[in-house]
C-alpha cells in the first residue's frame, strides 16, 4: 500500500491551465431550482419513510441533508435572486412584471416562515429525538412543496426569461 502523503501532487507541481469562467448567474439559479425540486421530492418521501419506519440512521441522515440544503443553498439562492434578478425588473416600469416580482419576494418570506416552522421537526430527527410531530409534517410539507413549485414556475416561465432579455 502506498503512502497517500507521498503520492499527492502538490498544487505548485500541477501544470497551469487557463481559468474556467464561472457559471453564468442565471444558469446557476436554474441549477438550484433543479436541486430544490429534487430536495422537495426527498422531503416528501422522507416524511413517508419517517411515518412508516420511525427514526433510523437513514431518516436521520436524510433529515440532516435536507436541513443543510434549505438552511444554506436555498437561502443563498433567494438572496441571489434579490440581488441579481429582481432589482432590474422592479425598475423596468412594467407593472405586471413588478407585480410578479413583488409576489416572488413575498414568497421568499413565506418559504422562510414555513421552513422555520418545519426545521425544528427535522432537527429533532437528526438529533435522534422522537419529539417530532408527524401530523404537522404530513400537513406542512405539501404546503411548502406547493408554494415552492408555484414560485419556481413563475420564475422560470415569466421572470427569468424577462431578466435574461434585459441582459
Amino acid at each position: 500500500m502506498s503512502d497517500p502523503a507521498r503520492t499527492r501532487i502538490k498544487k505548485s507541481e500541477r501544470p497551469s491551465r487557463p481559468a474556467v469562467p464561472a457559471m453564468p448567474a442565471m444558469d446557476a439559479l436554474d441549477a438550484t431550482h433543479r436541486e430544490v425540486m429534487s430536495t422537495l421530492q426527498r422531503l416528501q418521501h422522507w416524511v413517508e419513510q419517517l411515518e412508516s419506519d420511525g427514526i433510523d440512521a437513514q431518516t436521520r441522515a436524510t433529515a440532516k441533508e435536507i436541513c443543510e440544503f434549505f438552511d444554506s443553498s436555498a437561502r443563498e439562492h433567494h438572496a441571489a435572486e434579490e440581488r441579481i434578478v429582481f432589482p432590474k425588473l422592479l425598475g423596468s416600469g412594467d407593472e405586471e412584471m413588478v407585480h410578479h416580482v413583488r409576489r416572488l419576494q413575498q414568497d421568499h418570506g413565506w418559504l422562510e416562515e414555513d421552513w422555520l416552522e418545519m426545521q425544528p421537526q427535522l432537527r429533532a430527527v437528526v438529533d435522534g429525538y422522537s419529539g417530532y410531530d408527524i401530523d404537522f409534517l404530513r400537513a406542512a410539507v405539501p404546503v411548502f412543496t406547493e408554494l415552492y413549485q408555484e414560485h419556481i414556475a413563475l420564475e422560470e416561465n415569466i421572470v427569468y426569461p424577462a431578466r435574461r432579455r434585459q441582459g
